[in-house]
């Protein structure tokens, strides 16, 4: 369908092409017919002014240029000063001039029959010395009119034409059969693959190779919308396993607890209750971050925006956490400064909660904590850089989504839920912030947030 597009296309172009070109030569070629008959009348009378010498017309030349004239399409009479006929192209022959004539006549109305000419006569002056010696009257086919060879000529131009114009389309269409298979080939594989893509088969790709910039950016795009399928599907399978994970253990404790009081294995002691309690705790915080999570990214979400200062959400934040950080003797500081905020002060202050207890959570008792206050462009920000035990690269996309944690051993001492960072991420996000990381292993991490002014 592609090469017979592109056959189209370059057929009409061919002909509007051939068209045009024929249309503007026969133009040109007309133009430059009349102007040669007008040199040629100038030069007929020029060759005759010169035949009048002594008082005496040179009849014998005459008679030649009269008859070269006549095959040129061109019937002369020449008339001396007393309007006496010196020679007659007509008189001299009557059929021929006929015979000329009628052929002009009819050529023309068969080939340019737009034209709508006829024979028109017109008397010039012969002058020798600018002296008049005489006049001339000539005849012939206006506006213009085409001998014999000039009909080959133009034919010739057109048949020329002709032969370029199908000599064009063939290595046209060849070339366009050639690019629409290098332009299909990557198309129907992209099809391909995106049919396996809407299959559910996220781990297909596109291999093909080309150098069509817009086809590699398609190419490109699939294969990235591809990639993120797959690993959304891996995080809905790890979304389910981790849910299970965090219920599971809880209830299998609570369970064991509650068995082990019933079948009066266990005597139901405050601390063993204070137990049961600790876990059903345990579920109902995870309960609630999945509903503060739901909450912050669903569309009902209201932020309660006021004017907030950054600065004072975190001196509050790190004040909030003294105990913390003296138990791990830690050195936090703050620096900088940053132009107030318009923004939900209790979201903003959970983010700085979430980010600082990170900190504080994975560094190393006697590291450092800074927290820097700025301003970049339309946005207010903040930082909080640690010298922790730094997440590894390949981990650094995942961070922020549900339940992921890079401490694959599930300790909630120390991995928490996992939920803190998509919490945070998703309240910045509805404030039309964002919020990035950079981290080493062994080495540290530094979380950044930018929120409008």
């Amino acid at each position: 369908m592609l090469s017979f597009a592109i056959a189209i296309v370059v057929l009409i172009s061919v002909a509007l092409v051939s068209l045009l070109a024929i249309t503007f030569i026969e133009e040109q070629f007309n133009s430059y017919i009349i102007r040669q008959q007008e040199l040629k009348k100038d030069q007929l009378i020029a060759s005759l002014s010169q035949q009048y010498s002594q008082n005496t017309w040179q009849k014998e030349f005459i008679h030649a240029i009269g008859m070269s004239a006549l095959y040129d399409g061109f019937i002369i009479k020449v008339y001396d000063l007393q309007n006496k006929s010196v020679w007659d192209a007509q008189a001299h022959d009557m059929s021929l001039c006929a015979q000329i004539m009628e052929d002009i006549s009819k050529r023309m109305a068969e080939r340019y029959p737009a034209v709508h000419g006829n024979f028109t006569s017109s008397t010039y002056h012969l002058t020798r010395n600018n002296q008049t010696i005489g006049y001339v009257n000539i005849s012939y086919f206006g506006p213009y009119f085409l001998n014999e060879n000039d009909f080959k000529f133009l034919d010739a131009l057109q048949t020329v034409f002709v032969v370029i114009g199908v000599f064009s389309l063939l290595l046209s269409v060849f070339i366009g059969m050639m690019m629409a298979k290098r332009l299909s080939q990557p198309i129907l594989k992209t099809v391909d693959v995106t049919k396996k893509i809407a299959d559910g088969s996220y781990d297909a790709r596109i291999q093909e190779k080309t150098n069509t910039k817009e086809l590699a950016m398609l190419i490109e795009s699939i294969n990235h919308l591809a990639g993120s399928l797959e690993n959304q599907e891996i995080l809905r399978k790890q979304l389910t396993e981790d849910v299970s994970h965090e219920l599971r253990t809880p209830i299998a404790v609570l369970q064991s607890h509650m068995e082990a009081m019933i079948e009066g294995v266990w005597e139901p002691s405050l601390e063993r209750l204070e137990s049961c309690n600790d876990e059903i705790k345990r579920i109902g915080s995870l309960v609630s971050d999945l509903e503060k999570l739901q909450k912050i990214e669903s569309e009902k979400l209201k932020l309660n925006k006021s004017e907030v200062s950054l600065a004072e959400v975190i001196h509050k934040a790190v004040k909030s956490f003294e105990v913390r950080i003296q138990e791990e003797k830690l050195e936090v500081s703050v620096s900088g400064s940053c132009s107030a905020i318009h923004a939900d002060a209790d979201r903003i202050s959970q983010v700085v909660v979430n980010l600082l207890s990170n900190a504080i959570k994975y560094s190393n008792p006697g590291g450092t904590i800074h927290i820097r206050l700025f301003d970049k462009g339309l946005y207010s920000g903040f930082s909080i850089t640690d010298t922790g035990i730094g997440i590894p690269e390949n981990e650094l996309p995942l961070i922020f989504e549900r339940f992921y944690r890079a401490d694959k051993s599930r300790d909630r001492k120390t991995g928490g839920s996992g939920l803190g960072l998509a919490i945070v991420k998703s309240i910045v996000e509805a404030h039309g912030g964002k919020i990035t990381v950079e981290s080493k292993p062994n080495q540290g991490s530094c979380f950044e947030v930018l929120l409008p002014k």
